[in-house]
């Protein structure tokens, strides 16, 4: 990151003023603008190195005209919104945006969109994973293991697949690997559970006619891509050969599996496998949890502005004999809630206790969609009622969730 760049924030809300505390911690100077006309008058007294554009409500076009006639504004422009934005951004993104960030995001990702604007990543090709910046936390023989095969690998623009479960850091990886590639172009992300099928259809179909953007495309659950579009996805990239984007795709199922039983092209499969990185869940690296809560202590106490809480090491074998479902996602939300309660663990997570597995807390004769949509009816009373984060713990959109869920009521 960079102590001599000085970042512009434009937007009329409260979350404006949030992203300014959070930016003044890394860069000389921000500051804010309620509109585009309020920026230009701050662009004719300081010089700023690159724009940060919140939740825009007019189209990318009309955006681009009133800012070409503010003189003094900066080219380099970080949006950020909603997910419902998502088809605007990639029109923003080929036509000139420097990064579009979709909520939910971290303070890392935001720092390190903007500090990629100057020419200065968190790190170059070659250097320590994760220094100084966005890091994957842990110190067990696996984690070890991924930072310096991503650290081998990333400079190499073959296709990568990324594999484990929910919760486990695949989209963390898939950044790691870009920031680390060198590549001049922007992080671009499908989500291929999220996205409406014809809407992935068309991004897909934009594919092919994209030349030199040398960035990273990362297919996020590329296991639920349809048939028809994985053809379609193995076409292109058959004929470009040349690999402007570096493709990266994730999934939490075994594609192998899925290959077997007729639901994922073989083809494509092979074509994404060049090289594998397995992440494991963190049932299975449970000596990293101690160093995951000081990460995520740090970082949240920092985010919010509240004082750091101290874990006694009692409360610390508590977490760490959990099995974490919803594996570092769902330990990082643990730690968020009992840091803006203000309570330590062993109140705010009395309820975490080692579940006997044996018995299952449902009829054996449901079948498995009705235990599907059970647990996701779990994870939402666990969540207190909220959607948004019921849906990212179980790494499905909200409308999926909202579908789910009310089928499972009129049963």
């Amino acid at each position: 990151m960079t102590q001599s760049t000085s970042i512009l924030v434009i937007g009329d809300g409260a979350e404006t003023s949030r992203l300014r505390q959070r930016l003044a911690r890394h860069f000389l100077a921000v500051e804010c603008a309620r509109n585009i006309a309020e920026a230009g008058g701050l662009a004719l007294r300081c010089r700023f190195h690159a724009l940060v554009l919140v939740d825009p409500s007019a189209s990318w076009q009309e955006l681009q005209q009133a800012l070409d006639t503010c003189e003094g504004l900066p080219s380099e422009i970080v949006i950020i919104a909603d997910k419902s934005y998502a088809a605007m951004a990639v029109e923003a993104l080929r036509d000139g945006a420097a990064d579009v960030l979709l909520r939910p995001f971290s303070t890392d990702d935001l720092v390190a969109a903007v500090s990629t604007l100057r020419g200065d990543p968190w790190a170059a090709p070659g250097q320590p994973v994760g220094e100084p910046g966005r890091t994957l936390v842990g110190e067990t023989g696996s984690v070890r293991g991924i930072r310096e095969l991503v650290e081998r690998i990333a400079a190499v623009a073959v296709p990568v697949l990324i594999e484990g479960e929910a919760g486990t850091g695949r989209k963390l990886v898939a950044r790691l690997l870009h920031e680390h590639s060198g590549r001049p172009g922007p992080f671009s992300v499908l989500d291929c559970i999220a996205m409406e099928r014809d809407r992935l259809a068309g991004e897909i179909a934009r594919l092919a006619k994209e030349t030199g953007a040398h960035g990273t495309l990362y297919l996020h659950e590329i296991h639920a891509l349809p048939l028809e579009l994985q053809s379609e996805m193995l076409r292109n990239m058959a004929e470009d050969a040349a690999g402007t984007d570096r493709i990266v795709a994730s999934t939490r199922s075994n594609l192998a599996e899925l290959v077997a039983r007729q639901r994922f092209r073989e083809e494509l499969h092979h074509r994404l496998n060049v090289m594998r990185v397995g992440l494991p869940p963190l049932r299975d690296r449970r000596a990293d949890i101690p160093l995951l809560v000081a990460h995520f202590l740090d970082e949240l106490s920092a985010e919010a502005g509240l004082p750091r809480i101290e874990f006694q090491p009692a409360e610390i074998e508590a977490l760490a004999q959990y099995d974490w479902p919803g594996n570092v996602q769902e330990l990082r939300d643990a730690v968020e809630q009992t840091l803006l309660r203000g309570r330590l663990p062993a109140d705010a997570l009395a309820g975490m206790a080692v579940a006997d597995t044996t018995t299952p807390d449902y009829p054996l004769d449901w079948t498995l969609e009705r235990v599907k949509r059970h647990h996701m009816a779990c994870v939402l009373q666990a969540c207190d009622g909220n959607k948004s984060a019921a849906a990212r713990r179980l790494d499905i959109s909200r409308k999926t969730l909202d579908r789910k869920l009310g089928a499972f009521g009129n049963e």
